[in-house]
């Protein structure tokens, strides 16, 4: 499948997770219409919305702040800066992203911002010990295939949007639990049926909001390692850095799971337990292998059949 076939295809898979994230959302206005009265829906409804926007319009410097990155000069690490650079200028991006650092040995990078405007690029000291040139230059033009997507807008409303969800619900689900506002408190204990589907309505929700963001995000690392590609020409220079991202088994210091999505592999690949028991269902990721594969296929640039350092 060509890259325009695949950025044509996940627009459609994007419209059908909208619709879904609406379609959560009436869920939990009709749960609230039926547990609560108007005056505490209206309230929770009204402070669900500040809270969206708020966390929109500071998504950006949110997630620099949690992953513990800092803004850098080109003076400081010349080569990430002109990876950044090159990767920009063949993305035919309008603006190079600003350029973050994280000390952290674990190699990783991620790409945020609300818009290609406001966009930066941050990766680890750990990512800068083991990547040669050409490596570097394949998670780069990874990172801008997000911005130039507009992946990162994407996800970052996502993020809002599954936060907020999850915010709500909580809020709503303690209220009923201990009574605060309930209409069943109105009419000597209320519907059960109606207390029953709402309890559901607040549990499912934040569950498949999750699930929907992640979709989201799995689809869009193919489709940014395809672009990678189309950017530098060179399939095998990102595969080579996927396969050191693989061998690396150290953690990421800070992460949070509001955030794993946004790195090129997963911070939480390694951790064990409810996910890793699920056959990938709650991966932020589709796997390495398989990433790694679908490059090794497309082909690029070798020496000897070695990628070239």
């Amino acid at each position: 499948m060509t890259i325009a076939a695949q950025i044509r295809s996940n627009r459609w898979r994007t419209v059908v997770v909208w619709l879904g994230f609406l379609a959560l959302i009436g869920a939990i206005v009709l749960a609230v219409w039926g547990l609560y009265s108007p005056g505490f829906a209206g309230l929770l409804g009204i402070g669900g919305i500040v809270y969206g926007l708020i966390a929109y319009r500071a998504s950006g410097s949110i997630v620099a702040s949690v992953a513990g990155a800092h803004p850098i000069t080109r003076s400081e690490h010349p080569e990430l800066w002109n990876a950044v650079d090159n990767a920009a200028i063949a993305a035919g991006l309008a603006r190079t992203p600003d350029v973050y650092l994280i000390d952290d040995p674990s190699p990783n990078a991620f790409a945020a911002g609300r818009t290609p405007a406001t966009s930066y690029v941050a990766a680890t000291t750990g990512l800068l010990a083991i990547m040669n040139k050409r490596e570097l230059e394949g998670v780069m033009a990874h990172e801008m295939a997000h911005v130039r997507n507009r992946d990162v807008q994407l996800m970052t409303i996502a993020s809002v949007l599954t936060g907020s969800i999850v915010l709500l619900c909580d809020i709503l689900m303690r209220a009923t639990l201990f009574g605060g506002g309930s209409r069943r408190n109105d009419n000597g204990g209320g519907n059960p049926v109606m207390l029953i589907v709402g309890i559901a309505v607040l549990v499912l929700s934040p569950i498949l909001a999750s699930l929907m963001q992640l979709s989201l995000s799995r689809r869009r690392e193919y489709l940014a390692d395809a672009s990678a590609v189309e950017i530098t020409g060179d399939a095998d220079g990102l595969a080579s850095a996927l396969e050191k991202l693989a061998a690396d088994t150290q953690p990421l210091a800070k992460v949070t799971r509001a955030t794993a999505h946004m790195y090129i592999e997963s911070p939480l690949r390694d951790h064990v337990g409810l996910r890793s028991g699920l056959g990938g269902l709650f991966d932020t990721h589709p796997p390495l292998e398989e990433r790694i594969h679908r490059l090794r296929e497309m082909g690029g640039i070798t020496v000897n059949g070695v990628p070239e350092g």
